[in-house]
């Protein structure tokens, strides 16, 4: 395994480009809506737009952050995969020295624009998640599958994040939308390590899709996990953070989830994988987004 930067290349795009490339601003935006809707169904009891703002720069920047620093450390993994060879690391574009100090500078901004215009405890949450994304799921990947699991737990803490803003605590209807999208995650990632399989063995990834190249027990997780959200999904409603709208919509999307997640296990296709996918991208803002409808309409 390389132990040095490869040589950079003359032939490079723009540095703006390549910035931009490491924060993966789009990756990050998802996560931005859930601490959104998270942060509206929490219903803070005044709205203040200095707050507000705040709370969506510092976010952006910490999970922008996280997804620099995971670049550096998976840049020789990443130059093993025909979709990632083309980051600016692998491709010899950017040091990892000046890739780290990028991926610092954005984190410790945005926690610290947490700190000062939102509250400590936002802050906290922000942190916990970058900790665990950076410094226990990346090093995992390689050494077991369990890291797929270990990795939904970052994956969720944005929830942890709008509500600690929007009330400055985590009481049980926090954590309650933080089982949801622990759940959500991991048909979502599945559906992933299927579809690009012979990129992450290339790599030397341990998931499912490679440590199994059947798809028993990629099929046996992911119809599990979805049969397990669907009762986790209707606990807003049983907690009293949501009403009927809620549950039966949580109903309808978990149902059709779930449908996709059979469909995977079933025909054990990259279609399949394909349609659990896009399902999971569309089921996570529509549930939340019902949530907040339904709080705010109550």
């Amino acid at each position: 395994m390389p132990v040095s930067d490869p040589p950079i290349d003359a032939a490079r795009p723009p540095l703006s480009a390549d910035l931009v490339a490491l924060a993966r601003p789009r990756l990050a935006v998802l996560g931005l809506i859930m601490v959104v809707l998270s942060y509206a169904a929490a219903r803070p009891p005044a709205f203040h737009a200095g707050a507000f703002t705040a709370l969506v720069a510092g976010a952006m920047l910490s999970l922008c952050g996280a997804s620099a620093l995971n670049q550096v450390m998976e840049r020789d993994a990443d130059a093993q995969m025909k979709r990632t060879m083309g980051r600016p690391l692998p491709a010899g574009r950017m040091t990892r020295r000046a890739a780290a100090a990028y991926g610092l500078a954005l984190t410790l901004g945005g926690l610290a624009i947490l700190v000062v215009g939102v509250n400590r405890l936002t802050a906290l949450s922000a942190a916990l998640g970058w900790l665990v994304y950076v410094l226990v799921y990346t090093p995992l990947k390689p050494v077991t599958t369990l890291a797929t699991v270990v990795g939904a737990v970052p994956g969720a803490v944005p929830v942890l994040m709008g509500w600690a803003a929007a009330r400055d605590s985590l009481d049980l209807h926090a954590w309650t939308l933080f089982t949801i999208l622990f759940l959500w995650q991991l048909p979502h990632f599945l559906a992933i390590a299927w579809m690009y399989r012979a990129d992450y063995a290339r790599a030397g990834f341990k998931v499912l899709s490679t440590e199994d190249p059947s798809g028993d027990a990629v099929s046996r997780h992911v119809v599990n996990y979805g049969l397990a959200l669907l009762p986790a999904s209707m606990l807003p409603s049983i907690v009293g953070l949501a009403g009927h709208v809620y549950f039966f919509g949580a109903v309808v999307l978990g149902v059709a989830y779930l449908a996709c997640g059979v469909a995977l296990a079933r025909e054990r296709t990259g279609i399949a994988a394909r349609r659990l996918l896009k399902a999971s991208v569309y089921y996570l803002p529509l549930l939340f987004a019902l949530l907040a409808l339904d709080q705010w309409i109550d």
